[in-house]
């Protein structure tokens, strides 16, 4: 695994890099070395756990590319910054202090390496006494999460399957023309995926969110029966068919299906539905998919970047 450090100026970089190399046995790379040989290194080293800090926004462009990389950003308040500059620069005053941390921390260039980070650490305590140590338990159960339990190599950011699909039913949704709510799904069949479907109204009718669907533009959560938007799940039926869902296929959606919807997946012969966000009419959906034996779970995937606050 390879974890790259940034953050804001003074925020405890050094201590981060520190508690990789100490506590949990990384090898520190430099980045005055060049690109080149950084990303070979790298590469032929990817099994290694290795760290650096890092403030080159074209070098994490680059490590980003790399499945074993992991890029960690942090960020503390004014007290703990004036402590470490303190620690770090003896002697110099505190306009010196403001200039540098308004010289990086609003760069162009840094605000977007920040910003490509995948794990942000931001202390809300300001308090300086423990700092360090809070730093050091956020990184140690980070890694916890990162690495597979039987210690065996794998990409440390690479999705789960249901992370993956659910990821490309919220994909779907994006492309939604609902007014009332963005709904997507993806039907899976041996992990492969047979159809997607998003919300909105039919084809060659006016967008719902142009006025297509004035059920949905009166803001009317009642007579369901006068809306005109097809379903996400309906779509995705529409689009595959009964002979293309086959046994065993399985339908990620993220919105719990509703009543209508359900009926129409036992219909299809989906035997699993998996779902991130519950639906008003959860209970009346449940029922009837059990009932037909189509196994039913809601998933929560982390939401990117994770956000980390100590």
């Amino acid at each position: 695994m390879l974890v790259i450090i940034s953050g804001t100026k003074y925020s405890g970089i050094g201590i981060a890099v520190d508690t990789l190399v100490k506590e949990h046995g990384f090898q520190r790379i430099h980045e005055n070395a060049s690109e080149d040989e950084l990303i070979d290194y790298v590469t032929k080293n990817y099994t290694k756990d290795l760290v650096m800090d890092c403030t080159s926004l074209s070098l994490i462009e680059k490590l980003d590319r790399r499945p074993s990389a992991v890029h960690f950003s942090l960020d503390a308040p004014i007290a703990i910054k004036m402590k470490i500059f303190q620690q770090m620069a003896p002697g110099k005053d505190l306009d010196q202090f403001f200039a540098e941390m308004d010289s990086y921390d609003f760069n162009p260039n840094s605000i977007e390496l920040r910003e490509r980070s995948h794990i942000r650490i931001k202390c809300m305590n300001k308090d300086t006494a423990n700092y360090q140590s809070r730093i050091s338990d956020a990184i140690t159960q980070q890694l916890a999460s990162l690495r597979e339990p039987d210690n065996a190599f794998s990409p440390p950011l690479r999705p789960s399957w249901d992370t993956y699909f659910m990821k490309l039913a919220t994909l779907a949704a994006s492309r939604s023309n609902c007014m009332k709510r963005k709904v997507g799904c993806v039907i899976v069949r041996d992990r492969r995926v047979i159809a997607t479907g998003y919300n909105g109204t039919p084809r060659h009718l006016t967008n719902c969110f142009n006025g297509g669907c004035p059920r949905c533009n009166d803001g009317d959560s009642q007579n369901l029966h006068t809306c005109l938007c097809l379903h996400a799940e309906e779509n995705a039926l529409l689009e595959a068919g009964r002979d293309r869902v086959g046994a065993n296929a399985t339908l990620y959606c993220d919105t719990c299906p509703c009543l209508t919807c359900s009926v129409k997946l036992v219909q299809t012969g989906i035997t699993e539905v998996i779902y991130s966000q519950s639906y008003r009419m959860d209970e009346a959906s449940f029922k009837v998919l059990i009932s037909a034996g189509i196994r039913v779970r809601q998933f929560s995937f982390v939401k990117e970047p994770k956000l980390i606050m100590i």
